[in-house]
């Protein structure tokens, strides 16, 4: 997967890319869905109370074109929204101007949520500046200090969107400080665990290799200089960091410091959910409901 272009491409091939978004009373999420709908991205359902959604909206003549669903509460708008997905009328979920709390209990009610037993993790994808090939990275905001078995379910998501996206085989690099295994440095261990879990046929869909520092990675002529020689190194596709500390820190200096496109979803449910923030721009927010309609649609075959 080359460009943000080929994302939103594969998320209009579907016939219905319905997207069920909680609590829409704010202009930022009310203008991306609007955008998604005239780019032929997702066909929303707006679940929240529909004098403040037109309020929102500056009482946009579009509005008439979008299914509303009435609810006066955020956390009912939350259960409609998550109900909508899980009786099949959406294929996807997105964050409104709830707290995401209120949004992720709905998701993980265990009668009524989307619930699927795994572990639910954010999934980002990058467009770096000089860098033919997009990057996945997690996980960058939901597990704080995750263990082998939670990584392994972080590797899965990953791999799952990686799919989504065309990679049949994705690349999977555990990064870490050093790419020598060191009991003293517990993510070395994990990441040689997992690369074993890989090996015998436990973590299917992918190739990985860890330990693995940033730079043998994602670069070929680091990885020569150090003697690696694997079928990830230096072609990493999948990056996933040993901790939310990490992940949240190169996460944001893709962004800061290399301008780099971003976009991002979270994974694990039975369906994909949209979090898009006030500080993601438009493009992000476009790329972020195309790629979650994608997975979802792939979800539920």
């Amino acid at each position: 997967m080359h460009s943000f272009e080929q994302i939103m491409t594969i998320a209009k091939q579907s016939a219905r890319n319905r997207l069920a978004v909680a609590w829409p009373h704010d202009e930022d999420s009310l203008q991306a869905v609007i955008q998604a709908m005239d780019e032929g991205l997702a066909e929303p359902i707006l679940v929240g109370e529909p004098g403040r959604i037109r309020s929102a909206a500056g009482n946009s003549a579009r509005l008439r074109e979008l299914t509303i669903v009435e609810e006066s509460l955020p956390e009912d708008a939350a259960a409609t929204a998550v109900r909508l997905v899980r009786e099949g009328q959406a294929e996807a979920l997105m964050k409104g101007l709830l707290e995401t709390s209120v949004l992720l209990k709905a998701v993980l009610d265990p009668e009524h949520g989307l619930r699927t037993g795994h572990v639910l993790s954010h999934v980002a994808l990058f467009s770096v500046p000089g860098r033919d090939q997009m990057l996945l990275l997690s996980d960058a905001a939901m597990n704080i200090a995750p263990d082998v078995e939670q990584k392994r379910q972080i590797v899965l998501n990953a791999v799952e969107v990686a799919h989504t996206l065309g990679t049949a085989n994705p690349a999977v690099a555990m990064l870490c400080a050093k790419e020598k295994v060191n009991p003293r440095m517990p993510a070395t261990v994990d990441a040689q665990q997992l690369h074993e879990l890989n090996q015998s046929g436990e973590i299917p869909g992918c190739v990985i290799s860890g330990p693995l520092a940033l730079d043998n990675a994602i670069s070929p002529a680091a990885a020569r200089q150090k003697g690696i020689d694997d079928p990830v190194a230096g072609r990493a596709d999948i990056l996933i960091t040993p901790d939310i500390e990490a992940g949240n820190i190169l996460y944001k200096a893709l962004v800061f410091f290399s301008g780099a496109a971003n976009a991002g979803i979270i994974a694990g449910a039975s369906a994909p959910i949209v979090l898009t923030s006030r500080a993601d721009s438009r493009q992000s927010k476009l790329v972020s409901i195309a790629l979650a309609v994608s997975a979802g649609r792939t979800q539920q075959r």
